[in-house]
């Protein structure tokens, strides 16, 4: 049957294909055939032929019983990395923030419904899943994804949050569309946004836009923080300030573009 949603132009093979390479996760390292198929919803004779050929190009290796990821499916990754100067731009940043709040801090960009961690400089880990570039979160739910999808264009934000399956990741998630209009409109006039414990318990996290030369929002820059340190007006007093200010660095070397590091 033809997916009335996927475009005309689309080829199913690719779009199968990749979904095979995306069912490998943190949670999955090595799957069986038969995993694979249940985790992509193909049959177990198109997922062979799937891996079969993602390991003749060197992007999965089998013992014959179990399939996992080579290093060399990181190319995908770095195609788009390396195709935008963002991270490279906003590292040296995210170290002084960091130096400056001992806190972890990212930045993420916004993929559908979900933010996708570009950047990244941790200190000690707060969160129970270990956090790097590549990492997905829903939008919904994290401080970025708020700022991001305040940033963009209404009619997209109509379009992302009715296909958004709202999940309750802990007793504080807002998880109604309605709730989170209002708070997207809270973030747009304030220009930050904060997220208590929605993500997971005991995390804090307070975020900024990054904007283009356009005034287009393009990214987001965060630092996330322990709920033991203080209350949440606590955290806002202290990293906020610091926050604005390496965003604002950001942005300056991103509308100066590349010929700002020749």
């Amino acid at each position: 049957m033809v997916d009335e949603k996927r475009p005309t132009e689309s080829v199913q093979s690719l779009e199968r294909g990749l979904s095979v390479i995306r069912a490998f996760s943190a949670r999955n390292p090595r799957m069986t055939l038969s995993q694979v198929a249940k985790e992509t919803g193909l049959t177990r004779a198109t997922a062979r032929r799937f891996l079969h050929t993602l390991v003749s190009l060197g992007y999965t290796a089998t013992d014959g019983r179990e399939f996992w990821l080579r290093p060399h499916v990181l190319e995908l990754g770095y195609a788009y990395l390396s195709s935008i100067s963002l991270p490279e731009l906003a590292t040296p940043h995210l170290r002084l923030l960091v130096d400056k709040v001992d806190e972890s801090s990212s930045v993420s960009v916004l993929d559908g419904a979900d933010v996708v961690y570009v950047a990244r400089v941790p200190t000690r880990r707060i969160m129970t899943v270990s956090i790097s570039v590549g990492t997905r979160f829903p939008a919904y739910a994290t401080s970025m994804g708020r700022v991001l999808l305040a940033g963009a264009p209404p009619e997209r934000v109509d379009e992302l949050l009715a296909d958004t399956e709202f999940e309750a990741l802990t007793p504080k998630t807002i998880t109604t569309i309605d709730k989170l209009v209002a708070e997207l409109d809270r973030v747009r006039e304030r220009g930050w946004a904060m997220v208590d414990q929605e993500l997971e318990l005991g995390l804090r996290s307070i975020a900024a836009p990054i904007r283009d030369a356009g005034g287009r929002t393009v990214a987001a820059v965060n630092v996330s923080a322990s709920a033991t340190g203080g209350t949440a007006a606590d955290v806002r007093k202290r990293l906020l300030p610091p926050l604005l200010e390496a965003a604002a660095q950001i942005e300056k070397d991103l509308r100066a573009g590349p010929q700002a590091h020749d």
